[in-house]
């Protein structure tokens, strides 16, 4: 998978720009400030529905407009009778900061899920390693972010989730009788028990390609492994009864307390107690060995990597870490995209073609 051509158009300080990204190394350089990292954001914004520096409201939309704009096409392989070739797509957003309209192949999309499940971006930047040292949240975008890329049924399971959570979570709040709710359990638990059942395997199908990143990244952790927490007490309980049984409690909140959305996962290293011990470099990157084993996962799936964004390269890891995650990238035929103010240290002495981009005042141009 390759993006062909990004549009931004009132994106933070860019009123309207187009790059035209090449397979291999995308190198975008500029000063601090100047916008380099808003470019990975409106790729990112595409593959996820926010930045991974927040929400779209919260500064993404240049001031002065009613909203942003991004265009993306890219090529990805297509399975045919008689073999592989590659395919043409494209997608829009238009996005408010409240609202937004989107397109895929031409034609509008009524959940925004539909984007982010069509272009696979995995973005490593200088927040990343709250995915190892921070709350549950970004633990389980990660693994439903995936599970959307390999797993067909689990975008319609997750709305199903989700849809009767927000059916408990208002029968709660209005102070429902006990008959009102037993309705919304049970679709609760109908739907939460098999994602539950995907996210755990998935992270289970996640561990050797883990495994194999933690060792040659961050040795001096140890061996690591990864453990799923499904949101109640699954050894003790199905969902259904773990509902049941913290029903007053939940009545008494105005929220559910238990269920999928609620999952997390934890990671253990041999040579360390646990996450909590690693140090900011450690952890990432730790951070750094899930995303990539997240992205080989899919490539193992799929057939093609995804396109990787690496934001800040040269200040988030020493040259020596800069060198292997590139090297193993490029031997993989990974579409990459780095930013810095200068040519990082990783990419001295490197074959493959790079492609430049030099970003001032709001303009992007090629070098």
């Amino acid at each position: 998978m390759h993006v062909t051509r990004l549009d931004l158009r009132n994106l933070r300080r860019f009123s309207d720009v187009s790059l035209r990204p090449a397979p291999g190394v995308n190198l975008i350089i500029g000063d601090n400030g100047a916008g380099k990292t808003s470019i990975l954001e409106g790729l990112h914004l595409m593959a996820y529905g926010r930045s991974f520096r927040g929400r779209v409201r919260d500064g993404l939309v240049q001031a002065g407009a009613s909203a942003l704009e991004v265009f993306v096409e890219w090529e990805e392989r297509a399975s045919r009778t008689g073999g592989e070739s590659l395919r043409s797509r494209k997608a829009g957003l238009r996005h408010s900061g409240q609202d937004w309209t989107g397109r895929l192949d031409g034609n509008p999309v009524a959940h925004l899920g539909e984007l982010c499940a069509a272009l696979a971006v995995v973005s490593f930047d200088p927040g990343s390693h709250v995915l190892i040292s921070g709350g549950g949240e970004p633990r389980r975008r990660f693994l439903d972010w995936g599970l959307f890329h390999v797993e067909p049924d689990f975008l319609p399971l997750w709305r199903r989730y989700s849809r009767a959570l927000r059916q408990r979570n208002a029968l709660l709040k209005s102070r429902a009788t006990s008959a009102q709710l037993d309705a919304w359990d049970a679709e609760l638990a109908e739907a939460g028990e098999p994602l539950s059942v995907h996210r755990q395997s998935y992270l289970e199908a996640l561990q050797p390609h883990y495994a194999t990143l933690l060792a040659d990244l961050a040795p001096q952790v140890g061996q690591g492994s990864l453990h799923y927490q499904p949101g109640w007490r699954r050894d003790d309980l199905s969902l259904l009864d773990a509902l049941l049984v913290n029903r007053d409690r939940d009545q008494a909140s105005g929220h559910t307390s238990v269920g999928p959305h609620r999952a997390d996962w934890t990671l253990t290293f041999f040579a360390v107690p646990g996450r909590e011990a690693l140090s900011r470099g450690q952890a990432k990157l730790t951070a750094l060995a899930a995303l990539l084993a997240q992205a080989g996962h899919y490539a193992a799936h799929r057939g093609e990597w995804p396109v990787v964004a690496l934001d800040d390269l040269a200040s988030e890891l020493d040259r020596h870490h800069q060198r292997r995650v590139l090297d193993r990238l490029l031997a993989c035929s990974a579409q990459v995209f780095v930013t810095g103010t200068e040519r990082p240290p990783g990419l001295t002495d490197v074959s493959a073609p790079i492609n430049v981009f030099h970003v001032e005042q709001g303009l992007v141009g090629p070098v």
